[in-house]
């Protein structure tokens, strides 16, 4: 791999985790509604269910709040990576 980006001086790496939620708000998003309506709910129909997600997304749109990060441990903030 050195070899090559030494040979490719155009080439760049960067580093995504196989699996980081916590960067995409929709993820949060769709594990509330898991948390909150799927997980809990009964549900005697498809239809049933569909009202359930409905009246939460309405609820929740009625008193919306952005989402804010928490950083406990600053080691662990993603940084920048120093331009060659």
């Amino acid at each position: 791999m050195v070899d090559f980006l030494t040979a490719h001086r155009n080439v760049r790496l960067h580093f995504t985790p196989t699996y980081s939620s916590w960067l995409n708000q929709v993820e949060n998003w769709f594990s509330r509604i898991q948390r909150d309506v799927i997980a809990r709910g009964v549900f005697t129909s498809v239809k049933d269910l569909d009202r359930k997600l409905m009246r939460y997304i309405r609820e929740h749109n009625q008193n919306p709040k952005p989402i804010k990060w928490k950083y406990d441990d600053p080691s662990r903030r993603i940084r920048p990576v120093p331009s060659q």
